[in-house]
């Protein structure tokens, strides 16, 4: 008989969490304007609202802290971190920043200018933020297979090559880079081959572009290539990690993902050129070049996690907690996007909810009635996040209306899986009874899912 799987650490410290009542938190979600990002920490139960900044750090993280130099400039936790992008990314240049939209800021104050395409993968909120915040368009290049949750395709993130080479055709002129989010967020945590990202590096050079790569969650994309693309399967992270970046020119990092951190990130280039710019950027925005907006002890927890971020069994330990999430999900009979991704499971509002109007933000409104069934706090991907068209200022709804479940790293049991399934099957054995969705009340003129006020519809 096989052993059964375990997880690849043991616990040394736990948090205690409160568990609330119905009438506590009917209150309280009316109190946040039906926007879970307004609710107090200590009113949710299990915090699935994202895997950003969540996740628990090692004890070789904590050693690492209290080793970090908080030298202005020089300081050796700069060369520490410095040292380990160019081990496990092979990046010689790069700049700390306090975050993955602080690198974004950065990188597109250089790259970016008014009347810009940027063609891509599904570019993510803070991406398309940064893009549309400077008049520049983000076209999305993902294969139309990401936008089935019912079909099962290994690399869901994938550029779509006719999508982007039409777009490099006609409009090559307003195009100063190509970008692929590995994995690939707003389609649910997929992944992108490497046969893809070589294949977006040849139209790159055919026509004279940059790539870059919105690289947050780019270990669990190794993982999954492992896993899942012919040719890898002997192949360690690392080596994996390398032959991806081999196609990029540079790329952003939210280190808060994939290196295990509560905050920090980084930007990273092969250009020496664009290094100089670049930095003039990041003095202004974030600190010099040699801290970035990040302390020293921080940076060393940053280089640590790079390489636990990369070691196959702390990966596998983390994604099949996501993939029993997932199942748990799929055995009740809940829609949600195929194959399960690796930072999330997506739960399918369209498909969950068919009978309520687009207009009444579907995802959302059920990522409100599992935090009133069970003290559940997930976050939607969907119309709100979408924002309004810039030009017509009329609502956008994406393809995928998801209620995302993200999972922080090294914190729950899957016994807390366990709660989060069962509350999802008592919505969904009564989901017809949900007769109304929300309605706009307030919101920000971009971004505006975060600080939105929502009411009954």
């Amino acid at each position: 008989m096989d052993l059964p799987f375990a997880e690849s650490y043991k616990i040394k410290m736990v948090e205690p969490i409160r568990k609330s009542s119905r009438e506590e938190r009917e209150t309280w979600i009316k109190n946040a304007t039906y926007n879970l990002f307004k609710l107090r920490s200590d009113q949710v139960f299990i915090d699935l609202l994202t895997d950003s900044g969540t996740g628990a750090m090692s004890d070789r993280q904590w050693s690492e802290m209290m080793l970090g130099d908080e030298s202005y400039a020089g300081a050796s936790s700069y060369f520490k971190m410095k040292d380990a992008i160019q081990s496990v990314l092979g990046f010689d240049y790069f700049l700390p920043t306090h975050q993955g939209r602080a690198a974004e800021n950065v990188l597109f104050s250089v790259l970016i200018k008014e009347g810009d395409i940027i063609p891509g993968n599904s570019h993510f909120d803070t991406t398309k933020g940064h893009i549309e915040y400077r008049k520049a368009i983000a076209a999305d290049c993902t294969i139309d297979e990401a936008f089935d949750t019912t079909l099962s395709h290994p690399f869901k993130g994938n550029v779509d090559a006719v999508k982007l080479e039409n777009i490099l055709k006609s409009k090559g002129d307003k195009i100063p880079f190509i970008i692929v989010t590995i994995t690939c967020n707003s389609s649910g945590g997929q992944p992108v081959s490497i046969e893809n990202l070589k294949m977006v590096r040849r139209l790159a050079d055919k026509y004279g572009k940059m790539v870059v790569f919105d690289s947050a969650r780019f270990a669990e994309n190794a993982y999954f290539i492992k896993l899942r693309e012919k040719g890898y399967q002997d192949k360690t992270i690392r080596e994996i990690v390398l032959e991806m970046f081999a196609c990029a020119d540079a790329m952003t990092m939210s280190a808060k993902k994939d290196a295990i951190v509560n905050m920090g990130g980084f930007i990273a280039m092969r250009s020496k050129e664009l290094h100089a710019k670049a930095s003039v950027y990041n003095i202004m925005f974030e600190g010099y070049i040699t801290y970035g907006g990040m302390s020293g002890r921080d940076m060393n927890a940053l280089a640590q996690g790079l390489f636990e971020g990369t070691e196959f069994d702390y990966l596998e330990t983390r994604i099949k907690q996501v993939e029993y999430l997932g199942k748990r999900l799929m055995d009740f009979g809940i829609p949600v996007q195929q194959p399960i991704g690796g930072h999330a499971v997506f739960v399918d509002a369209k498909r969950f909810l068919p009978h309520l109007p687009k207009e009444e933000f579907q995802a959302q409104t059920l990522a409100v009635e599992l935090y009133l069934e069970a003290g559940v706090r997930g976050v939607e991907i969907g119309a709100l996040l979408a924002d309004r068209d810039p030009v017509t200022r009329e609502n956008r709804y994406p393809a995928l209306e998801l209620m995302r479940l993200a999972i922080p790293r090294r914190v729950y049991t899957n016994n807390h899986m366990d709660v989060v399934a069962v509350a999802l099957k008592n919505i969904y054995d009564r989901r017809d009874s949900i007769r109304k969705g929300l309605k706009i009340v307030d919101e920000a003129p971009i971004m505006r899912h975060f600080t939105v006020s929502l009411d009954l519809a």
